[in-house]
């Protein structure tokens, strides 16, 4: 298992960001959350098997399309195990 916090900067609000990264973590079995943040960028927690959150990352790098993703940032986490899905947050 394996835990990272996310954040992508870019124009990543306003082009459906949360709900594609909703939509593909479901697809990968990725348990977490997603959420803007208020300096325009998005973060996000994905917990799950190695192979999938590192395939979620990758996903983030370009996003959906109409977003611009200039940075993603990736940091590992200690596995907390607290997920049952994959949300978007206020």
């Amino acid at each position: 298992m394996k835990r990272v916090r996310i954040r992508i900067s870019g124009v990543v609000q306003g082009v459906g960001f949360r709900f594609c990264c909703r939509r593909e973590a479901l697809a990968l079995g990725v348990r977490g959350w997603v959420r803007n943040r208020l300096d325009g960028s998005v973060e996000a927690v994905a917990e799950g098997a190695v192979g999938a959150v590192d395939r979620f990352v990758d996903w983030c790098r370009t996003g959906p399309r109409g977003a611009r993703v200039t940075g993603v940032e990736a940091v590992d986490e200690p596995d907390a195990g607290g997920f049952e899905a994959f949300e978007i947050v206020p």
